[in-house]
């Protein structure tokens, strides 16, 4: 352990005003900033209230808080997941130190910390997602997946690479300025149906999925983890059913978002086939998160 600096469990707190939220709240901050610094204006940054419903839902997924503390200040967090109705050995981890206080070694100590306890609880496969900057300019280190590349020498690579974790897949994170020329909108629409053919209906709604789509979209939300190529990981079908559909829809509307959805039929069979929700922040001038 580097000296003077402490880890330990961060509380969940029951809610914003009671034991533990000072801490949260900054949990949130340091989690925002950190989201801020490499996505700029698209960043997907919640508000501890946004944020707390998540973390506090804990039917499907166990989930752990851990600080990095310095002299009492919460300057990294941690934040470990794992499945509960599922035997596995993938621990999903995310450590994110606070710009000021990296490459003093705490990065490597909260890392170290979290990996033990997965390696002591029998499931020593470590999974993550990381933020990254977008640099074009020199080496670069292939997806296995065939889609996206990182850049080799970013510090985030490097430090990953020399803990011996491998590249397995990358997303791309994209925004969209609102509005959308009608024209754009209509193209693309055009583009679409014909391809689609006239076997498709699309259904849209706000806020809670409607009874009749519950388990439709459990269906596809359950299948879009193993459905993405995925290089390596060990992803596995999610147990999702119309009641976990409601909660996410309850646990949404507790954050004080308002979900946006459309969905796809496939007309001949009844079935949903393809599902896109968005999810509104109360600050209309925020951006909206898709997924």
């Amino acid at each position: 352990m580097i000296p003077g600096i402490a880890i330990d469990e961060l509380a969940i707190p029951e809610s914003l005003d009671g034991p533990g939220a000072d801490d949260f709240r900054t949990f949130a901050s340091i989690r925002n900033t950190v989201a801020s610094e490499y996505m700029g204006e698209a960043a997907a940054t919640a508000t501890p209230d946004e944020l707390l419903p998540s973390l506090q839902e804990q039917t499907w997924d166990h989930k752990k808080l851990y600080a990095a503390r310095r002299d009492e200040e919460i300057v990294a967090i941690a934040v470990i997941v794992w499945s509960v109705e599922r035997e596995t050995r993938v621990t999903w981890v995310d450590v994110e130190v606070h710009p000021d206080w990296r490459n003093q070694g705490i990065g490597t100590a909260l890392l170290d910390y979290v990996e033990g306890f997965a390696q002591a609880s029998g499931r020593p496969l470590i999974q993550g997602g990381f933020l990254h900057q977008t640099i074009e300019t020199g080496p670069r280190l292939e997806s296995p997946t065939g889609f996206g590349s990182l850049p080799r020498d970013e510090p985030g690579v490097r430090f990953l690479l020399n803990r011996g974790y491998s590249l397995e897949q990358v997303y791309r994170v994209s925004f969209l300025h609102l509005p959308v020329e009608a024209a754009t909108i209509e193209q693309s629409l055009a583009a679409a149906l014909e391809k689609a053919g006239s076997n498709y209906r699309v259904h849209t709604w706000a806020g809670r999925t409607p009874e009749r789509w519950l388990d439709g979209v459990a269906t596809v939300i359950g299948r879009m983890p193993t459905d993405a190529p995925s290089g390596d990981l060990e992803i596995d079908e999610e147990p999702w059913d119309a009641e976990r559909v409601r909660k996410n829809d309850e646990r949404r509307i507790r954050a004080g978002r308002t979900g946006l959805a459309a969905a796809a039929e496939h007309i001949p069979s009844g079935n949903l086939v393809a599902l896109n929700e968005l999810s509104v922040p109360e600050d209309r001038s925020r951006p909206v998160h898709q997924g």
